[in-house]
């Protein structure tokens, strides 16, 4: 396991071993364009919050020029710089493996609601 998804499906299967939140609101296609346009940008810092009661874990990667951010129901962040239509970042520090376990043990709750915050950066230099 080497990514974490993000899906607007309702459901999984036993293969999605790296979902971690379901019935999502928004997918890559639906992001703002000037959200999309600075995860574009090859200095882009992605801070993703992941928020289940008073759990929390928190996820810094990288944006790629190439993403595309067009799937119309995955988000994808991977510790590779692999790149294709359901990615949202690269270069992750954590993926589904690395969470804390009462996080995971919330997320496998289908009752309960995740909040998910995507923070986009591009720092400046002087």
């Amino acid at each position: 396991m080497t990514t974490f998804e993000i899906t607007k499906d309702a459901h999984l299967t036993k293969r999605g071993d790296c979902i971690i939140a379901v019935s999502a609101d928004k997918a890559g296609n639906e992001l703002s364009r000037e959200f999309r346009d600075a995860l574009r940008s090859d200095s882009s810092r992605l801070t993703i919050t992941i928020e289940a009661d008073s759990e929390k874990e928190i996820v810094h990667a990288s944006g790629h020029p190439q993403l595309t951010l067009t799937h119309t129901t995955d988000l994808v962040v991977r510790k590779s710089d692999y790149v294709s239509n359901r990615t949202l970042a690269t270069h992750a520090d954590k993926v589904a493996k690395d969470f804390s376990r009462a996080l995971v043990k919330k997320m496998q709750n289908p009752e309960q609601t995740i909040k998910i915050t995507l923070t986009v950066v591009i720092p400046t230099e002087f």
